[in-house]
């Protein structure tokens, strides 16, 4: 019982918002969402921040963080990391859930079933564009 006083517990910027991309991130990369899901968010709730420190507020006590998810390296370089945005009230025992970029994909994955080319998820609003990268960074593998 006394285990519990000590958690934190999640809130949300905007938990519809914040749902939809954790959907797209477990239905895209599901690495990254059993990461979250199973490593990560237990860690948050007993205290445990993990990440990188952005931002430290003395005035209102809050500390905000980025938490790099695990990602495929191609994706990373078509469409950015995936990263966990979240803020902790210590005085409050609250962590603030606020983001998980990149936006626009994750948003664009929620919306409608995404296609992939070599691995990698592109984007319907500008699949050339997403082709083109995934192509030019496959050459300059070779």
């Amino acid at each position: 019982m006394t285990e519990a006083k000590n958690m934190y517990i999640f809130e949300y910027l905007d938990e519809n918002d914040f749902r939809k991309k954790e959907r797209s991130v477990r239905k895209y990369n599901m690495l990254a969402y059993k990461k979250l899901t199973f490593d990560y968010y237990p860690k948050l709730r007993k205290g445990e921040f993990l990440g990188e420190l952005i931002r430290e507020d003395e005035k209102t006590k809050t500390k905000t963080y980025e938490l790099k998810l695990p990602t495929d390296e191609l994706f990373t370089k078509v469409h950015g990391e995936i990263r966990l945005h979240y803020t902790v009230y210590t005085e409050k025992k609250i962590i603030l859930l606020t983001n998980i970029t990149p936006e626009g994909i994750l948003d664009e994955g929620h919306r409608a079933e995404l296609s992939t080319y070599k691995g990698v998820m592109i984007s319907k609003k500008d699949p050339e564009r997403d082709m083109f990268k995934i192509n030019l960074l496959n050459m300059l593998d070779k």
